[in-house]
């Protein structure tokens, strides 16, 4: 047996699999470079616009056969599919093609990756993880036309062995989704990504383990080689020894009765042993997510992020598209409860707009306050809203809130888009709470008065967290002071949760806070109602809520609260959590 290697990446998909890797040689084509004579300038643009046009052809090819084989009967990734076609006819990919075949007299293959190399800078200086894991999407579509000029194979059938752990330099969308509707698929392992890739939110949406940002794994593991991956600590061993591998298979083993015990407790309730219920919602980013969601036990959508339907175009998603996608996941859920957040969205991520520099984004015109500079772009989310609100439970949440005056501003908008419609005869539903994101210090000082105009608080501890501690979260010189558990945030979220429950509205939680098992007496004590995580996370949640009562949960918290530094709070809650449930996990 070859000697053990070993790969630390992210934990991007939570599990544990062992199989055989299945390496995909998906490394980017070498791209020829030929200078054109001018009696070649002409064709060569012809063939560049055939490439286009093949491409396109074979996305909707791909999202057809998808959607067709989709058991949930979901788009899969269509809206990701839908995205590259857009991207293929962006005015400022093929005209800057078209322009340097015909100025430069440079072959198309070439020019191709050039315009791509500009655009991906574009995406290079952007703040949020998410919209910077979309360089990627540059690169596959880029690739995608390279290949067809090329004559390459596109989008073949992939026989896989069973048990196959898949390793790449990185995963197209649909090659991804072509992958794991095999079935066959045990885990991803890429060189490449981050906990917003493609591979990583496919991998989560199927419940398949993976791990993305190994480095060079892809360049040691060779096809055939035996593969432990373990989703939960980003951990990959390639030809494990025995005892290794027995670990490996234990870890497997745990998990999988784990998975076995949320599925079967999946239509239990959280009710603590003295009767206190939270309800568990799940938070999602595409739809595909949903059925996971459903099979894990969740109560409804606690966070919808709407941001994604703004990935790789040139213009603003139409209202008609909002609408068809609200439309689906409302439907999908089946009357429960669907919280939609309006865009969280920053000056540097809206498409056909003038990037807006900032020195300090997350302190700038961002979310409610960016939409509310924005006026239109705000309009066309919300009239799509109101549309979709018939075709389920809809809740409306407004992010990042400081103050009363965002608050009137952003319902005043709702109501004159509900005006607009009932004068055009469109129907919307009767009811729908509107409520806020508790993300502020200074929202949280003045939930009292917010709680008398919003429907519910929904609190983002990412965010609260950052701001009340005056840390960044991605700054790993400071990174080490980001503690839920610290006094000040353990106070404002107590202040949070007695305002609402003064003025008879719900509270709930959807930053990550919520769902790490850690914190769920925490919770509990302090007397939210609803708390919204993955769907990995609801059954560990679950538990602990079931096992306690409300009253012990008080008693922990009203101890944990005596001591004064955050490093004591979680030691000592760390401790109590290990000695009445065995550790939080």
């Amino acid at each position: 047996m070859s000697a053990t290697q070993s790969f630390k990446g992210i934990g991007a998909s939570p599990g544990v699999a062992v199989g055989h890797a299945y390496v995909l040689d998906n490394r980017r084509v070498r791209t020829p470079k030929v200078k054109l004579q001018e009696n070649e300038i002409e064709p060569e643009a012809l063939r560049f616009k055939t490439a286009v046009e093949l491409s396109s052809s074979q996305l909707d090819d791909l999202k057809e056969k998808l959607k067709r084989d989709s058991e949930e009967g979901s788009q899969d990734h269509g809206l990701i599919l839908e995205a590259h076609k857009l991207m293929l006819q962006d005015p400022m990919f093929i005209v800057e093609v078209n322009r340097l075949i015909s100025e430069e007299a440079i072959n198309a293959e070439w020019a191709v990756r050039r315009v791509a190399r500009r655009i991906k800078h574009q995406f290079d200086n952007m703040e949020d993880e998410y919209f910077r894991e979309r360089r990627a999407d540059v690169d596959f579509v880029a690739d995608r036309v390279v290949r067809n000029l090329l004559g390459h194979a596109m989008d073949e059938e992939v026989e896989l062995p069973k048990d196959s752990v898949v390793v790449a330099h990185d995963v197209s969308p649909a090659d991804a989704a072509m992958l794991v509707r095999t079935g066959k698929v045990a885990a991803f392992v890429t060189d490449l990504g981050g906990q917003t890739s493609h591979t990583a939110i496919v991998a989560r949406a199927r419940e398949v383990p993976a791990v993305v940002g190994a480095n060079r794994a892809s360049d040691s593991i060779r096809s055939g080689d035996l593969v432990a991956v373990d989703g939960n600590q980003g951990l990959v061993l390639v030809n494990p020894t025995d005892s290794q591998l027995a670990l490996f298979r234990e870890t497997m083993r745990r998990h999988q009765a784990s998975e076995a015990t949320a599925l079967q407790t999946a239509e239990l309730r959280a009710v603590s042993l003295d009767g206190h219920q939270i309800h568990l919602n799940g938070n999602i980013e595409f739809p595909e997510e949903i059925p996971s969601l459903l099979a894990h036990g969740a109560e409804g959508i606690g966070l919808y992020r709407t941001e994604f339907m703004f990935l790789n175009r040139t213009e603003a998603p139409t209202e008609e598209e909002h609408y068809k996608v609200y439309r689906e996941v409302l439907e999908s859920m089946g009357g429960k409860p669907v919280t939609i957040r309006t865009l969280d969205l920053g000056g540097d991520k809206v498409p056909g707009k003038k990037p807006e520099r900032e020195a300090n984004p997350a302190l700038g015109l961002r979310a409610i306050r960016y939409c509310l500079h924005h006026r239109e772009l705000f309009r066309v989310q919300l009239r799509a809203m109101l549309r979709a609100s018939v075709h389920g439970n809809i809740r409306i949440m407004f992010p990042l809130i400081s103050g009363l005056s965002e608050l009137r501003e952003a319902r005043s908008e709702l109501e004159h888009c509900k005006s607009e419609l009932g004068r055009a005869g469109v129907p919307v539903g009767k009811r729908f709470p509107v409520g806020i994101m508790v993300e502020t210090p200074s929202a949280a000082w003045i939930a009292d008065r917010l709680a008398q105009e919003a429907d519910f608080f929904s609190i983002g501890t990412n965010d609260l967290i950052q701001y009340s501690l005056a840390i960044d979260r991605q700054n790993r010189d400071v990174a080490y002071l980001y503690r839920p558990l610290h006094l000040a945030v353990l106070r404002s979220l107590q202040n949070i949760v007695r305002a609402a429950k003064n003025a008879g509205i719900p509270v709930a939680m959807c930053g990550e806070m919520a769902g790490d098992p850690t914190y769920t007496l925490v919770l509990l004590a302090l007397g939210f109602e609803e708390l919204s995580m993955t769907a990995g996370q609801l059954a560990a949640v679950k538990r602990i809520v079931r096992q306690t009562s409300r009253n012990e949960a008080q008693s922990l918290l009203e101890r944990a609260m005596e001591f004064s530094t955050a490093e004591e709070i979680e030691r000592f809650v760390r401790h109590e959590m290990e000695k009445r449930f065995g550790g939080a996990e």
